[in-house]
């Protein structure tokens, strides 16, 4: 009688331990499932807020070509574009509708800014282009590797890492002229942080990244956002000290043509300043988006492309970002 007490009580155990695994898996189950759908919901309207955060970038930008060409002015860091928006809680504009009340919504905060790649020398500038079909022909452009020996030669940076760079980014450009096949030269890169691709060092691409970016085609330098190293070494005989008095001088009056800029540069003239090498105005932009939802923060950077009134966006992509 007691072992078969013992054996009941011992099943009972068995039973109510098997109740309990089964009772936690399922609560486990049903709270594994409750996270997903929070993070799924979170990503949706991660992406629909920066997605509007880029239309936003877009329509600023569509709107100061129109103003520019209402009123011939250039593309300069005084403008609305070159504004960065800090950051901002987005429930407290959506609360204005009646509808939605700034408790009920999910913290949000959004900031920005908005950078203009030609102010930066193009690397793919470094490969000129002529003739067509099959007289094409793909060459190293002198006077700009003359520019960038400069801005290495004035930021200390090994001159091998140039030639090997350029030596490379001319060989994919024939190779992907002439070949579609694979070969054994580097891809062409369509990122800065891709230039390493070309022979580039970490500490090459720390330093050259304020001065330099890879845009799809050649571009021009604008005279009006360029730093003061990219313009020293795109303009011979500019020395640096010079250059900072240009940027100085222009944040209080930009240039508005490239006539006025060539009387304003001290040294310069319509042999080192031209319509094909410098503008006042510029097509690409990079847009940064941060966004901080609830305790997540996602960053996005996007490259537009401006011809006239019509924006288009090129790529698009995630970025590690930074705690606050």
């Amino acid at each position: 009688m007691k072992q078969q007490r013992g054996a009941a009580l011992l099943l009972a155990m068995l039973t109510v331990a098997l109740v309990a695994t089964i009772a936690a898996a399922a609560l486990w189950q049903q709270w594994r499932a409750a996270e997903v759908e929070a993070a799924e919901r979170q990503r949706l309207q991660a992406s629909w807020i920066l997605v509007g955060a880029l239309d936003w970038a877009r329509l600023i930008l569509r709107e100061d070509a129109r103003s520019n060409q209402n009123s011939g002015a250039a593309d300069h860091l005084g403008e609305p574009w070159a504004t960065p928006l800090e950051e901002a809680r987005l429930s407290s504009f959506l609360a204005a509708d009646k509808n939605n009340s700034a408790e009920e919504l999910m913290p949000a905060f959004l900031s920005g800014d908005m950078t203009d790649l030609q102010s930066r020398l193009n690397v793919y500038n470094l490969v000129k282009m002529s003739g067509n079909g099959t007289q094409a022909k793909a060459e190293i452009s002198a006077p700009d590797m003359a520019s960038f020996t400069r801005l290495f030669a004035m930021l200390n940076l090994p001159q091998a890492e140039l030639n090997a760079a350029a030596s490379n980014l001319l060989k994919s450009t024939e190779q992907a002229m002439n070949d579609p096949k694979p070969s054994d030269s580097p891809l062409l890169p369509q990122r800065y942080a891709q230039l390493r691709w070309l022979g580039l060092s970490e500490r090459t691409l720390a330093a050259l990244k304020a001065h330099v970016t890879v845009l799809p085609e050649r571009t021009t330098l604008n005279l009006n956002t360029a730093s003061a190293e990219a313009l020293s070494a795109s303009i011979a005989g500019l020395d640096l000290a010079l250059a900072q008095q240009v940027v100085g001088a222009r944040a209080i009056t930009p240039f508005n043509d490239l006539k006025g800029a060539i009387a304003r540069i001290p040294g310069a003239s319509e042999r080192t300043v031209t319509s094909q090498t410098h503008d006042v105005r510029s097509r690409f932009f990079e847009v940064r988006a941060r966004l901080r939802l609830d305790d997540t923060l996602i960053e996005e950077r996007s490259l537009i492309q401006r011809n006239g009134l019509s924006t288009q966006v090129r790529w698009r992509e995630r970025v590690p970002a930074a705690s606050p």
